[in-house]
């Protein structure tokens, strides 16, 4: 499948917001227009409103068009709320949870951990990105990774990982113990914004 393997932080200065918790993205600077003055543009309307919310979290999970329409149509035919099924789902990808848990400083970084067949999901090889994590899955790491993601973590000093996964440091360990929660999800966006934009 297709991958976007552009400049990321031109992905952040379209949506107006820092898509990345890395210093490069959360700089105001680069939130900025392009342009000595910037340009501002028109007001965006009820569509381009819409579009901006979704691209959001596109961008943030870093899932392709085609690939977000599946997940959305899985959500809305699922019991509950679709907005919150979304965000669950794409909340329980794997490469986002090697991103939660601090074994990658970004969605880039766990994204080619997990494509070059450095992690173990409950003791075997899983070189899939959008592999969905379910309650009482153990994470694991081969032991020729393991120095490199434990640098990864001392460069994001203070991090912690959500309440919906537990981590050993010392053997760097994880296991995912519940459905992650919409307060437990650190990103924010307008998810009627975007359950209206595919109706």
């Amino acid at each position: 499948m297709a991958n976007y393997t552009g400049p990321k932080v031109k992905l952040s200065r379209r949506v107006g917001v820092p898509i990345a918790d890395i210093p490069k993205h959360t700089a105001k600077r680069q939130l900025n227009p392009p342009g000595m003055h910037g340009f501002r543009g028109r007001r965006l309307r009820d569509y381009g409103i819409r579009l901006n919310e979704k691209q959001k979290l596109r961008y943030h999970y870093n899932v392709l068009e085609r690939q977000f329409r599946g997940y959305m149509a899985k959500a809305s035919t699922a019991k509950g709320n679709t907005g919150q099924v979304l965000m669950q789902t794409l909340e329980q990808r794997l490469d986002n949870v090697i991103r939660r848990l601090g074994w990658a400083r970004t969605i880039w970084a766990a994204r080619q951990l997990v494509n070059h067949g450095h992690v173990l999901l409950n003791g075997r090889k899983t070189d899939i990105p959008s592999c969905q994590v379910k309650v009482d899955d153990l994470i694991t790491l081969k032991p020729g990774i393991q120095n490199v993601v434990r640098e990864n973590m001392e460069n994001l000093p203070g991090h912690n990982a959500p309440a919906w996964l537990t981590f050993d440091p010392s053997t760097l360990i994880a296991k995912v113990i519940a459905v992650p929660t919409p307060d437990e999800i650190p990103f924010d966006v307008n998810m009627n914004l975007i359950v209206e934009f595919y109706r």
